[in-house]
């Protein structure tokens, strides 16, 4: 059961919201001002937090402040509750990392959507940050499947790969499922100008080329090895056996297919409507969650994930590092402060 904390200055309000998130399932604790909030949150680590703007004690500005300091609770999704809605708190709150805005009187049902889409969006954060082993085991326990697609991939084709060797390229037809033993693959769409934006970087334990094999289309992406790699071939009967014969495989399979299509949504959304600096921490967020605090990527690969010139990214990074959000040294970008750059504003 999820744990959310409310922190309300005005009981009627805060009773309203504590009932309606109990009848929705979630465990709730509730704090009558920011100080009092504060400390629960320390104490109960709780999975998303609803705080009012203006209370006493502390502000809501203030309690966010101090839970971005604490690495325990930097991370938590943490929503305004305000009477106010100038301009001003809007940027003030958002510059300070806060997740999602809403003004009282508020609707319900957009309460509820906003909790459960931040809860969601966390929850996917939470499971990228595992190492490939983990990962691997999650969708196995949760599809129980394991013995299945273990057995179909001992019978199959392990094939090498150098760098920047092409697996398959845009037009090709599906033939096979392609999953990553080790190594790197980066998928790709490339313009008519022959300049290539990354959609996605893969690692060891990721599946690939299931979508076009699903459609029965021609693959929209090219897929090319980043770093030496040992891909499993799956061919496509084999493949179509497992997902039709296991009701619970293909019911995991088709969940990671919608968890799929939200990242290249919000991808796409981020390359429309965000700044050059949203859209560099985004991307050094997701490499940090697949390869850990060191991320050594070229910075033409970079820039082709935020999709951009290669120029701007070094600007960027050079800001970042004057700002000690990252540090870089012999190519190698250390991130210092993970927190600024999963909260950095538009």
């Amino acid at each position: 059961m999820k744990k959310i904390l409310v922190i309300e200055d005005q009981l009627e309000v805060r009773e309203n919201l504590v009932e309606l998130l109990e009848l929705s399932g979630y465990e709730l604790y509730d704090a009558e001002n920011g100080k009092l909030g504060v400390q629960l949150a320390l104490s109960h680590q709780p999975d998303l937090i609803l705080c009012d703007v203006m209370m006493p004690e502390m502000d809501g500005f203030g309690v966010l402040r101090i839970l971005e300091k604490r690495a325990e609770t930097a991370g938590i999704p943490f929503i305004f509750l305000t009477a106010k809605a100038e301009k001003e708190d809007f940027r003030k709150g958002m510059n300070l990392g806060a997740d999602d805005y809403i003004t009282k009187p508020f609707d319900e049902i957009e309460l509820l959507d906003a909790v459960e889409m931040r809860l969601k969006k966390s929850e996917r954060l939470k499971v990228s940050t595992q190492q490939p082993e983990q990962r691997l085991q999650t969708f196995f326990n949760e599809a129980k499947g394991r013995e299945e697609f273990e057995q179909l991939s001992d019978q199959q084709e392990i094939r090498r790969f150098n760098k920047k060797d092409v697996i398959f390229q845009e037009g090709d037809l599906p033939r096979r499922l392609y999953y990553i033993q080790s190594g790197k693959v980066k998928l790709i769409k490339t313009n008519d100008e022959g300049k290539e934006y990354i959609l996605s970087i893969l690692e060891p334990n990721d599946f690939f080329g299931h979508i076009a094999l699903l459609k029965g289309e021609e693959y929209t992406e090219s897929a090319v090895v980043m770093e030496k790699a040992e891909i499993v071939f799956v061919p496509k009967d084999d493949f179509l056996l497992l997902l039709y014969g296991n009701r619970d495989f293909s019911a995991h399979f088709i969940k990671l297919l919608a968890n799929n299509m939200i990242e290249q949504e919000e991808k796409l959304l981020s390359l429309a409507y965000s700044s050059i600096r949203k859209r560099v921490a985004e991307a050094l967020i997701d490499l940090y969650q697949q390869r850990g605090n060191e991320i050594q990527i070229l910075r033409d690969d970079l820039a082709s994930m935020v999709g951009t010139a290669k120029e701007s990214v070094i600007r960027t990074l050079t800001e970042f590092r004057k700002e000690e959000i990252i540090d870089i040294k012999n190519g190698i970008i250390t991130i210092l402060n993970a927190g600024k750059l999963v909260k950095m504003p538009n």
